[in-house]
């Protein structure tokens, strides 16, 4: 499926736009909706598979000017209600089809500390742009105000053209907090705490800040540089940050709190311990989990191999098992670490996949081979327990289950093998056990997740959490609505609110 190049749909834009800046009355709201959606110009899929850049390069300011015309401007802001951060998307949007970039993102920090990072991996489709007026009018939420990508957009435009202020600061209160982790839940407590003037203190056990979005999410889809210039902002707000740092082991919990004189702590530590799926097999050389193979990718920059620190396992033939955003990340690595073939495999079909549909699409055009409504049964290799193939079984669709999507079954008798020298399995994590491991009185339900209140407070006094450790693997917005609120928490309790 060939697609418009970034320079077609600029010149489109441009063009579109000066019909309507020709306008003399304003648009009515039926008119806007026959405003053409703005297509993401991307990396041709041919050139991305070799490289680790960024697919989707972002719309020019024409096509951001045109999409942000859409924008119905609803009274009741139904957008809103689906922002896990709650921010005020049609305020933010209507400064940029007024032109007024800096007003647009200064109303979009309002909430978020990460524009950037959200406007780039944040499912929008199944959050904002669900709720949207325009996309239920045009029954396709494809076709909804894409609201993931204007709020990109702004974050983009402060950072090129140099814009970016510093929160305020207010002044030094003599409160100290502990934050446990780097990740988006992390970052926004750091933020809101010390802008409240709380001296804050961030511990990391990688030699990288920035969690899941260093680690676990590809450069191509978002670069690191990006989520390094939140990190600084961080550290020019004056929140101290310790590396290789494991809380657990180099310090635990209670430590921070009772000898070292943290007035609070805020566990962050995300949902870091893979699943397997406990099949023969999963023990031979060449069987990896999403996690390990991502992390030396992403964080040890595996992919770069005459500098890179640790090597990664060469691979002709890969299997990917999963079908959410961590396993398209898998295989679209893979193509771009040169398998000749990479086949994801899962087990139900793509309606239900729970990855976001740009990702699937964006895998389908880089060349992955999509085996659906099938599934691994065990894993086989050779003499030198080497991975040499895979046992798969086919499935069909029966009655709903738990998750209200329709539960796989097995096809009995449907064996057969697939020619393989890696599989990768990616179907989930549970969270980090280290803390609740040394923190006996920490609540945790039967996932290991820690237990909180409407707050976020835990179980123990003066200790908070949020994000994947609370709610298990979820999205870089729901970490930071998780954070927000344990943030806000925090603050009243130091204060005395």
């Amino acid at each position: 499926m060939s697609h418009p190049t970034p320079e077609q749909l600029e010149q489109a834009a441009k063009e579109t736009l000066a019909g309507l800046e020709a306008r003399t009355e304003a648009l009515k709201p039926k008119e806007r909706m026959t405003i053409p959606a703005q297509e993401m110009p991307t990396q041709d899929p041919l050139a991305r598979r070799g490289n680790m850049n960024e697919v989707a390069l972002g719309y020019s300011t024409e096509q951001a000017r045109i999409e942000a015309e859409r924008c119905l401007q609803c009274k009741n802001a139904p957008c809103v209600d689906g922002c896990p951060v709650r921010i005020d998307i049609p305020g933010f949007i209507q400064a940029i089809a007024d032109g007024d970039m800096q007003k647009s993102i200064d109303i979009i920090k309002r909430d978020s500390l990460l524009p950037a990072v959200c406007g780039r991996v944040c499912p929008q489709e199944t959050q904002c742009q669900a709720h949207c007026t325009v996309g239920k009018a045009l029954k396709d939420v494809n076709k909804a105000v894409s609201i993931g990508r204007l709020e990109r957009y702004v974050a983009d435009y402060e950072r090129e053209h140099g814009h970016q202020e510093q929160p305020a600061v207010k002044p030094e209160t003599g409160k100290r907090v502990a934050i446990i982790g780097s990740g988006p839940a992390s970052i926004t407590v750091a933020g809101d705490v010390r802008r409240e003037g709380h001296h804050v203190t961030m511990f990391e056990a990688f030699h990288k800040t920035g969690g899941v979005m260093v680690y676990g999410i590809p450069e191509f889809r978002l670069p690191k540089k990006i989520v390094q210039q939140e990190i600084d902002m961080l550290q020019a707000m004056g929140v101290e940050i310790e590396t290789n740092y494991v809380v657990g082991r180099t310090r635990k919990l209670m430590d921070l709190i009772t000898e070292d004189g943290f007035d609070a702590v805020f566990v962050g530590t995300g949902a870091g311990l893979p699943k397997f799926m406990r099949i023969e097999g999963e023990n031979l050389v060449g069987v990896f989990s999403a996690n390990e193979y991502l992390t030396r990718s992403n964080l040890m920059r595996a992919y770069d191999r005459d500098r890179a620190d640790t090597p990664i396992y060469p691979s002709r033939k890969v299997a990917v098992l999963g079908g959410g955003n961590v396993a398209m990340d898998a295989a679209r690595t893979a193509v771009r670490l040169g398998a000749d073939e990479v086949h994801l495999v899962y087990r139900r079909t793509e309606v239900e996949m729970p990855a976001r549909v740009e990702e699937v699409e964006h895998a389908k055009e880089e060349g992955v081979i999509f085996h659906l409504l099938q599934n691994a049964k065990r894993i086989v290799g050779d003499e030198q327990g080497r991975v040499t193939g895979m046992e798969c079984l086919k499935y069909e669709l029966g009655e709903p289950d738990a998750s209200g999507r329709r539960r796989p079954v097995e096809v009995k008798g449907s064996e057969f093998m697939i020619d393989l020298d890696t599989v990768i399995i990616a179907i989930g994590n549970d969270s980090n056990p280290l803390i609740k491991q040394t923190t006996p009185e920490l609540e945790t339900n039967k996932w290991g997740n820690i237990v909180v209140d409407e707050d976020g407070k835990s179980s123990i006094d003066r200790v908070y959490a949020g994000g994947d450790i609370v709610l298990g693997a979820a999205t870089v917005i729901l970490a930071m609505g998780e954070g927000r609120r344990a943030a806000a928490a925090i603050n009243r309790m130091l204060t005395g609110g």
